[in-house]
């Protein structure tokens, strides 16, 4: 099995100016940054690591929740990492990211946000179902997929920032 990439916690800085607004009790944050779990696979077979919440959090049908995970990920260069809602929460509560499938890249490590991961779900239940998840719970799985790039590719760009930095 080939190793592509490696999971470590983003700084403590980092990861208080992603619970902003969240959670801003000094010592609190502390605790919560020490109980941060990088992501695992349950069995050997398993293709996605589970991402663990960093929050207690109920969601109704129709609410969201942004949740900084606190890790980041470094990879080789053409490999990126997705991000799925783990399948059960999938198909109990059709819980679903907000932007389909996260695409994390090579590059994403080096931003100025550390390459921060953030999740964003939403419960999109049609039977009335609420998700209850607690801090610690796995909510999330990535996997590591290789990609390739065209013959005529020339790109030079560097990537500074998160979610639509490549478009400025």
């Amino acid at each position: 099995m080939t190793r592509v990439g490696k999971f470590e916690k983003v700084s403590f800085e980092q990861f208080k100016a992603g619970m902003e607004g969240i959670c801003d009790d000094e010592q609190a944050l502390k605790e919560k940054y020490d109980r941060i779990q990088l992501p695992t696979r349950a069995t050997r077979g398993s293709a996605g690591y589970d991402i663990k919440s960093t929050l207690d959090f109920e969601l109704a049908p129709g609410e969201t929740v942004k949740i900084p995970t606190g890790i980041r990920s470094s990879m080789l260069e053409d490999w990126m990492l997705c991000v799925f809602p783990r399948s059960g929460l999938g198909f109990k509560f059709r819980l679903q990211l907000n932007n389909t499938v996260g695409i994390i890249d090579s590059d994403y490590y080096n931003s100025d946000n550390e390459g921060h991961i953030f999740v964003k779900m939403t419960n999109d239940s049609k039977e009335g179902k609420t998700v209850s998840l607690k801090e610690g719970d796995a909510f999330a799985q990535a996997i590591f997929i290789p990609y390739g790039i065209t013959e005529d590719d020339e790109c030079e760009g560097v990537r500074n920032g998160g979610f639509g930095s490549t478009g400025k």
